[in-house]
């Protein structure tokens, strides 16, 4: 299945901010299937398990507490070249670089609250996927 998954996560200020269907219709919209989807909110624990590869970067601490502070929605996608479609979907990391109709440039309020998480590769979307979703909780 590689190639054909990639993860997401609507991030706490998107969610807060009321955006989730919003987003979730532009996934749709551009061919993506979800197919496992929660609405949940991570321990301080998690975030820092989730976000091990960060681990020692100066914005590790403020991004763990920040995925940590409020829910997210979780959601693995499936579409053909899943990962690539989806990067190019939300926008470069930092929203204000973004290019117009991208999710980050319509949804983020900066680049430590960017609206949604994507996964950067093929085989980080299915460890990302299974953080989240066991296979039977897949559609």
């Amino acid at each position: 299945m590689a190639g054909n998954v990639t993860f997401t996560m609507i991030k706490p200020g998107a969610v807060a901010a009321g955006n989730i269907g919003a987003i979730l219709k532009i996934i749709q919209e551009n061919g993506f299937h979800i197919a496992a989807m929660r609405l949940t909110q991570l321990t301080p624990q998690q975030a820092k398990q989730f976000y091990k590869v960060h681990e020692g970067k100066p914005f590790f601490e403020d991004m763990t507490n920040f995925m940590a502070s409020a829910p997210i929605v979780a959601a693995i996608l499936t579409k053909e070249n899943a990962v690539a479609d989806y990067r190019k979907l939300i926008g470069a990391t930092n929203p204000a670089e973004a290019a117009e109709g991208t999710i980050r440039r319509m949804f983020a309020t900066k680049i430590s609250d960017n609206a949604v998480h994507g996964s950067d590769s093929d085989e980080n979307a299915l460890i990302e996927a299974s953080f989240f979703f066991p296979s039977m909780e897949r559609y």
